[in-house]
């Protein structure tokens, strides 16, 4: 018998060997940098010439992986190898099909250093986002395999006279999984690992900033022991690859993090029947956030300002959950921006593999691009208070951004940016901070604090977020305590990490025999 499951501890860099064994993990990777890294389909590894160059983004002159790139015709030979796959994988119990998520995890957390050292190197993470990250993804592990064994278990239904009746939970059949970058172990790993152990066969389409995370997921899984075909991995562009998983008439589902417009695109395109489906292709969405800190006159204010500085900036902004709209009421506004800019203004920016640095490059040179045009947007539409321009040369690194005065209605205050950009907005009263909350197209993290106890219960009822936090930051949703997902045009609002999760890759049947 399995113990309960319980969150993994994060790491406690303080201590020395926990600091040396870092050190040492980032040697044995950066040797290993610029490695050749395969497709793999029903258990072969396949070389294309064609290849995805990932870089460093704290030292672009560094590559990380050169990664061979799919095309249409490998894509429809990864769906025709799932799918034979699925007509046995399907059949595995439920158990057994969850010892392998628990064998995955034991291997993870032997190797977690070494995971956490990819991360820096290749997305830009800092010693302690990439250990949460790998935490993350090992929680997920050994969340969904327990949570498989209690869905494989018989389901309640009333009893009735002269007849067995039964309720059990089977798998779709072959799904595409199409993670994010900026969580690319620990999303990419829950996303797959739910899908695998729910009875289905997947198509992994990793981020092409992060093939390289993927790809050591895909050694795991194998290590573990997961039969070839079971997990098919496939890097390659959205336009080609992604296309063609998503508009496969064999393609039951599609699992994807990522922005609005994609995921949108998506849901359109798997909402079309193709010739020769015979269901309707299931989406399990999560998008964009614009998300908020909000903080009234009664509250800790410096509790307030270290938990927005720590949800606007930490990984350099670039998480679907940060804080990127900080709303005040005004009687205690310019206080709290003088205590956010002053305790944002000793942010450390440049390579992470320097344990020193809080923060990293930004992803890639577009994510940079586009980051300092959103800047100058916010400079038109606020007053800059802190930072506003490129960080060290070398990296794609950019300071971290307070602009402050800025419209409720702004470009700053209504568009994901994606980015270490924060937009201060001065509420009136209590309920002018709820209006601001709420006014975007988003829903998916939100935080309040505030001393007020009638304050927080119409908070908890009225701020709509599908993760609200009170008295604390709106980012570090903990695995099976803190269920993730959100409203809106955050979403299917799918709860990664909660008891309802693995229903979305299963579909329920009911048996009745009478006698």
């Amino acid at each position: 018998m399995l113990p309960e499951f319980v969150p993994t501890p994060f790491t406690d860099f303080s201590k020395s060997e926990n600091r040396q064994e870092m050190i040492a993990a980032l040697d044995k990777v950066q040797k290993q940098l610029g490695i050749t890294i395969p497709l793999v389909i029903g258990g072969k590894e396949i070389v294309t010439d064609d290849k995805i160059v990932s870089l460093n983004c704290s030292k672009y002159d560094e590559v990380v992986a050169n990664c061979s790139k799919g095309s249409k015709e490998q894509a429809e030979k990864a769906i025709a190898t799932a799918d034979e796959t699925f007509k046995l994988w399907s059949r595995v119990a439920p158990d057994d099909r969850a010892r392998y998520l628990i064998k995955a995890a034991a291997i993870m957390k032997r190797r977690r250093r070494e995971l956490a050292a990819w991360m820096i190197y290749e997305v830009g993470k800092n010693w302690l986002e990439a250990d949460a990250d790998v935490a993350e993804a090992i929680d997920f592990l050994e969340f969904y395999g327990r949570e498989m064994m209690r869905y494989g278990q018989p389901q309640p239904v009333i009893p009735y006279p002269g007849e067995e009746n039964e309720l059990y939970y089977i798998p779709l059949g072959v799904g595409a999984v199409i993670p994010p970058w900026n969580f690319p172990l620990a999303i990419l790993c829950g996303m797959t690992s739910a899908a695998i152990v729910a009875g289905n066969t997947v198509i992994l389409k990793p981020a092409s900033t992060a093939p390289a995370i993927g790809y050591q997921f895909y050694l795991i899984m194998k290590e573990a022991g997961l039969p070839d075909g079971v997990l098919n991995f496939l890097p390659g562009p959205g336009s080609k690859i992604g296309d063609t998983i998503v508009d496969h008439p064999r393609t039951r589902f599609i699992a994807f993090t990522g922005s609005m417009e994609v995921g949108l695109r998506i849901h359109e395109r798997a909402a079309k029947k193709s010739e020769g489906q015979i269901w309707i292709k299931r989406t399990v969405l999560e998008m964009g956030g614009k998300d908020f800190i909000a903080v009234d006159e009664s509250a800790d204010l410096d509790a307030a300002a270290q938990g927005i500085v720590a949800a606007a900036f930490g990984f350099q902004g670039q998480k679907c959950s940060a804080c990127s709209r900080a709303i005040v009421h005004e009687s205690v506004y310019d206080e709290v921006v003088a205590k956010v800019v002053e305790k944002a203004k000793p942010i450390t920016i440049g390579e992470v593999k320097d344990q020193d640095n809080f923060m990293g490059g930004v992803v890639d040179e577009a994510a940079y691009n586009k980051i300092l045009e959103y800047i100058e947007i916010g400079k038109k539409e606020g007053e800059l208070v802190l930072g506003g321009g490129k960080g060290p040369d070398g990296g794609y690194f950019i300071q971290p951004t307070i602009i402050k005065d800025v419209d409720e209605e702004a470009r700053i205050a209504q568009e994901e940016i994606f980015g270490p950009v924060l937009a201060f907005i001065k509420a009136k009263d209590f309920e002018h901070i709820i209006a601001i909350a709420n006014g975007t197209e988003f829903g998916l993290t939100g935080a309040l604090y505030s001393g007020n106890r009638g304050n927080l219960e119409v908070g908890r009822r009225e701020l709509h977020a599908g993760n609200l936090y009170l008295n604390r930051k709106c980012t570090g949703a903990l695995v099976g305590v803190q269920p993730f997902g959100g409203f809106n045009m955050s979403g299917t609002d799918s709860k990664a990490g909660g008891r309802d999760y693995l229903a979305l890759f299963t579909q329920g049947k009911a048996v009745c025999e009478q006698f």
